[in-house]
């Protein structure tokens, strides 16, 4: 059975980006310690301040900067992928930076990097004055231990064509990494829009936010029937649930909605 252990880690990642590192290398020790063979963690996992602003531009690194280096040689200590956002400089526009996800896996360094495509210009909030979108690229996807995964960004769920792009692209876990803010119905909004995305695309969906009070905790792994695998409230910790790629392959052989369906989605380039 082609089966994979993955850890969602939740904390609240600050300004002193060798704390944040200090946090990600103990919960990946605890989480690899129970055999986690991905851990995935939150948007901004690099330096977090509320609201985005002009000290993002200041904290921007590189991909082969030493926030990336770090989680490099913390995936070869442990033998573990690890997923994170950063903040991601743009040395030719450097009024803005990228919010940036990459998966770093062992002896191999980044396998996958994600600019975030939908900037959060909503409920009050303005990503995109410091933000750049990132390309309408193709899917960025890995390999770990014979299951495919897809990588995607917080706001990004609000647009269920992203998550169909990367399934299209044979993935069979997405994992989210978010900052969701806390707010009036944002727990409702969080919880029902991955198992949505789980459920439509018959996919597993690992998505890792803040803890509060900025977000609003709740990192969760859901199943490709919409059934919450596992879940954390608000404390900094971690949770670890299998996927199986034969689970995603039975479930689509029961709910074949991919095969069903009568759209394709294609990315628009005017915006």
């Amino acid at each position: 059975m082609t089966e994979i252990a993955v850890a969602v880690a939740q904390f609240a990642p600050g300004t002193d980006t060798d704390a944040n590192i200090e946090t990600i290398r103990e919960l990946t020790d605890a989480a690899a310690a129970r055999g986690a063979q991905l851990v995935v963690f939150p948007e901004y996992s690099s330096f977090f301040v509320n609201p985005v602003g002009a000290s993002f531009l200041e904290a921007a690194e590189p991909l082969d900067g030493p926030f990336v280096e770090a989680l490099r040689e913390l995936a070869d200590d442990r033998g573990v992928v690890v997923v994170a956002g950063m903040a991601e400089q743009r040395p030719a526009d450097p009024g803005r930076f990228t919010n940036t996800v990459v998966a770093v896996s062992p002896d191999a360094g980044v396998v996958a990097s994600y600019r975030k495509q939908h900037l959060y210009d909503a409920f009050g909030a303005r990503e995109s004055e410091w933000v750049a979108p990132g390309e309408l690229d193709e899917p960025q996807t890995f390999v770990v231990g014979g299951v495919r995964v897809g990588l995607q960004t917080c706001y990004d769920l609000r647009f269920p064509e992203v998550t169909r792009r990367i399934v299209d692209a044979g993935a069979e876990l997405v994992v989210v990494p978010s900052e969701w803010v806390h707010g009036n119905l944002k727990v409702h909004h969080w919880r029902t829009l991955i198992t949505a995305r789980a459920i439509e695309n018959t996919v597993y969906v690992a998505a890792s936010d803040h803890i509060p009070p900025v977000g609003v905790g709740t990192s969760m792994i859901v199943d490709p029937m919409g059934v919450p695998l596992a879940e954390l409230e608000n404390e900094t910790d971690f949770v670890i649930a299998p996927v199986s790629a034969e689970q995603v392959r039975e479930v689509r052989s029961v709910n074949p909605a991919l095969d069903l369906r009568r759209y394709r989605v294609v990315p628009v380039n005017d915006r």
